[in-house]
């Protein structure tokens, strides 16, 4: 375990506590005090804290995936067992607010043949989001929202197609949850360039914030 420990940098009292909670499988006893540990463990070791530290799941929601990869589950299914735990906005809102933001919410995945259950978290998240818009008087600016339903389309095929030939459910996983954490942040860095590029073209103005 000290060995363990040394390679991924993380404690031997977490590692313990990783075993307890049944987050990292126990090692091949040599002894009655001492096991051996392999690469599988290191790699699941890393999934955890990509989960814990990137993703921002919970020891639960982190269990549900370990265990989902145990249990051989499909790829899209541990995709969506990860995915699940996954820290999104939902805020509450009136029937009629709801109503209306499903139906624009049901429109554009129509469009784009996605599969949507009644309580698919993400949607309910979008419903907060297009709500919020609406609530602010920002009614134009959802013309935009199959525009970026579309963008997100494109973006997931890129994001899959660079994930589909790792060769363990770990690391398919784990790069799934990184990429996506650290894709969302990435995107947003990219938007800001882009909308500072095409502020300056259409409106011919310096950009005060490029030095900030």
């Amino acid at each position: 375990m000290a060995e363990l420990s040394a390679e991924s940098g993380v404690p031997v009292a977490t590692i313990k506590y990783y075993l307890r909670e049944g987050l990292v499988p126990a090692g091949e006893l040599t002894s009655p005090n001492q096991a051996q540990y392999q690469a599988r463990h290191l790699q699941r070791l890393k999934l955890v804290r990509a989960l814990l530290d990137v993703g921002g799941l919970s020891i639960v929601d982190v269990r549900d995936v370990v265990n989902a990869i145990d249990d051989r589950a499909s790829t899209h299914d541990l995709l969506r067992v990860a995915q699940h735990g996954l820290v999104v906005r939902k805020n509450e809102v009136d029937d009629e607010s709801r109503a209306w933001a499903m139906a624009l919410i049901n429109e554009v995945a129509e469009e784009r043949q996605w599969d949507l259950g009644p309580d698919d978290v993400y949607a309910k998240s979008l419903v907060s989001l297009l709500c919020t818009f609406r609530d602010l008087g920002h009614d134009g600016l959802l013309e935009i929202f199959p525009h970026y339903a579309e963008i997100a389309d494109a973006i997931a095929k890129v994001d899959l197609a660079a994930i589909g030939d790792l060769p363990t459910p770990e690391l398919v996983v784990e790069s799934a949850i990184v990429g996506t954490v650290l894709g969302d942040a990435m995107f947003i860095a990219l938007r800001r360039i882009a909308q500072r590029h095409a502020s300056r073209k259409v409106f011919g103005q310096a950009d005060p914030l490029r030095s900030a």
